[in-house]
C-alpha cells in the first residue's frame, strides 16, 4: 500500500482473506485514513471478524467458493478501491521475504524452514530470502489433510484443484493451487508436509501448555509437522504465524479433543 500511488488509494482498499490478511491491510488503511473492505469466507471465525472490525474494516461475508473465486480472480464487483491479493501480489511476497532475513539473523545455520501454505505467498516470500542467502537450507510448505492443493499439484506436476473440507485450521487450505503461484512455489519450496487434523490439535495445546503461545491451527500446523519429524532432524524453524482462535475452539484442544 505505501508503494502504490495516491490516486490509487483515493477509494480505499480491499482484500479477499479469512482474517490474519485483513488484519494488516485494516490496520495500514487505518494509519493512512483511507476505508477498507475485507471479503471473507463464511467459515472465518468470529475472533478474525471482530479484530478486522476493530481496525476500521468493512466485512463482506461470502460463500467459501465465491471467496476462493476473488483470490483467483483478483476481483470482487461493486467494492471499489485497490485490491491487494493476499498472496500472489509482488510486494506482498517481498514483504514475507523479511521473515526470512529475520530467521537467518538468529539462526543462520538453519537446516529447515517450515511454514503454512495457504497460497504460498507467505512460504515462497520467506524461501526468495532463505534460498538467496543460505541455499543449503530448505523451506518447506506445511498443509493440512482436508486441504492440501500444492501437494496433489506436487504429485501430478501441474496446479491441482482438490476436494476441500473444512476444518478449525481455517487460515490456510485452498480449493486449488493458484496457477500464478505455481512456478515460484514448485521452483522455491521443499515440499509439502502434510499434517493431520489431530496432530495440529495437540500442537495448539503444546504451544499453549509448554510455551505460553496462543496459536491457531494453520499456525500450528508447521509445529505438528516438526513434531512428525517430516522435514528431519537439525535446526528446524516452525513460523507460526496467526494466533486467532476462538476461545471455545481453544479450550477443546486444552481438554485433548479437536475441534
Amino acid at each position: 500500500m505505501r508503494r502504490a500511488p495516491a490516486e490509487a488509494l483515493s477509494r480505499g482498499v480491499y482484500t479477499a482473506s479469512a482474517g490474519n490478511m485483513a488484519q494488516g491491510v485494516a490496520w495500514n488503511a487505518r494509519r493512512l485514513g483511507i476505508p477498507c473492505t475485507v471479503v471473507v469466507p463464511d467459515t472465518a471465525p468470529q475472533t478474525k471478524l471482530a479484530a478486522i472490525e476493530r481496525m476500521g474494516g468493512r466485512i463482506v461475508r461470502v460463500p467459501f467458493d465465491r471467496w476462493w473465486r476473488v483470490l483467483q480472480e483478483h476481483h470482487y464487483p461493486g467494492i471499489e478501491g485497490l485490491f491487494v491479493h493476499p498472496v500472489a501480489d509482488p510486494a506482498v511476497i517481498a514483504g514475507n521475504g523479511t521473515i526470512g532475513l529475520e530467521i537467518l539473523e538468529d539462526l543462520p545455520e538453519v537446516d529447515a524452514v517450515l511454514v503454512p501454505f495457504g497460497g504460498g505467498g507467505l512460504s515462497c516470500g520467506i524461501a526468495s530470502a532463505v534460498q538467496a542467502l543460505s541455499p543449503r537450507a530448505r523451506v518447506f510448505a506445511c498443509e493440512i489433510e482436508t486441504a492440501a492443493p500444492f501437494s496433489a499439484s506436487l504429485a501430478a506436476g501441474s496446479p491441482q484443484e482438490i476436494a476441500y473440507r473444512p476444518s478449525f485450521v481455517d487460515g490456510i487450505g485452498g480449493k486449488s493451487m493458484l496457477p500464478e503461484m505455481w512456478p515460484l512455489a514448485s521452483r522455491l519450496l521443499a515440499g509439502s508436509l502434510v499434517a493431520k487434523i489431530d496432530e495440529v490439535a495437540a500442537a495448539v495445546r503444546l504451544l499453549a501448555e509448554r510455551h505460553r503461545v496462543i496459536a491457531e491451527g494453520a499456525g500450528a500446523t508447521p509445529v505438528a509437522a516438526a513434531l512428525s519429524a517430516c522435514a528431519g532432524m537439525g535446526k528446524v524453524v516452525c513460523v507460526v504465524s496467526g494466533g486467532n482462535i476462538d476461545a471455545e475452539k481453544l479450550a477443546v484442544t486444552w481438554r485433548g479433543g479437536v475441534p
